[in-house]
């Protein structure tokens, strides 16, 4: 939950972020954007970074062996423990690496798909611009309402089981979008509703893999390990908007043109893929000696 809420700032920021640099980029020129948008989260970021610290420690309550209902293999140490604290080659070297990587990949994947053609999706539905404008807004809030959503059900329920959840809700809602700006005469106010399911569902992986990284590969080189595993994130953005431009523009097939559809569909498929590797996840099962 709380890797939600401090990235739901990543997501809402575009709600404020985009109208300014437009404004500031039609009011003076794109130099000028540049200029005042670098300058002032040069300013923000460094001069708040330098506020941040670590939160008192609370009062650490260590676990005897006089617990009530202490186990007997509780009690019993085995000549090995397993591996929580992974560097950044062991953790290369686990298939559970490379299946997060995918799951990944595919997840936020369709979100940035959806992201970088969205205006122009709705606008071709026949849409008013201003309605159209309403559907990215409403896909960035739940952009970031969907990460605090699912940092507190992947609490509850488990990272594996959120996954599973949010990649079919994902997968349904953009076979929607493709399906309702297809029509004659879509409803605005569906295709917001799908728009901002689609951000929630999109925000959602920022919440969990990193999590994930975290329960299995351990906090010590979280950094170096989540930014690995992080590359899933901006590959497979790139590769699914790059295909759904190509699609759009008739390069794959020139029957296809002119409609997002085809990638979506395919999308949506990788969506069902990643879900269903959800049951195969688990935590690497690596030993290392136990130390005196």
């Amino acid at each position: 939950m709380i890797a939600g809420i401090v990235v739901s700032g990543f997501g809402l920021a575009s709600l404020y972020a985009a109208p300014l640099a437009r404004w500031l980029a039609t009011s003076y020129s794109l130099e000028a954007m540049m200029m005042v948008l670098g300058i002032a989260f040069l300013i923000v970021v460094v001069g708040l970074g330098q506020l941040l610290k670590p939160p008192h420690k609370a009062m650490q309550f260590v676990k005897g062996l006089g617990d009530v209902g202490a186990k007997k293999a509780d009690i019993m140490q085995p000549p090995a423990k397993r591996k929580e604290e992974f560097t950044s080659r062991e953790m290369m070297g686990t298939w559970q690496f490379y299946l997060l990587w995918f799951m990944y990949a595919c997840g936020a994947g369709a979100g940035l798909m959806i992201i970088s053609c969205c205006k122009k999706i709705v606008g071709g539905a026949g849409i008013a611009d201003g309605l159209a404008l309403a559907a990215v807004m409403g896909l960035a809030v739940g952009n970031g309402g969907g990460r605090v959503v699912a940092g507190m059900l992947s609490d509850k329920l488990g990272r594996n089981r959120t996954m599973l959840l949010f990649f079919l809700l994902q997968a349904a809602a953009i076979v929607g979008l493709a399906i309702s700006s297809s029509v004659d005469s879509p409803s605005a106010t569906l295709l917001i509703l799908l728009a901002g399911l689609v951000g929630a569902n999109y925000g959602s992986n920022l919440a969990l893999f990193p999590s994930a990284t975290k329960d299995f590969f351990g906090l010590k080189n979280f950094g170096m390990n989540y930014g690995l595993v992080f590359t899933a994130w901006g590959i497979g953005g790139f590769i699914l908007a790059q295909f759904a431009a190509r699609v759009y523009d008739g390069k794959i097939v020139a029957d296809w043109a002119g409609s997002y559809n085809f990638a979506f569909y395919t999308s949506a498929i990788l969506l069902i893929v990643a879900a269903g590797l959800t049951f195969a996840l688990k935590a690497p099962h690596h030993t290392e000696p136990e130390t005196a």
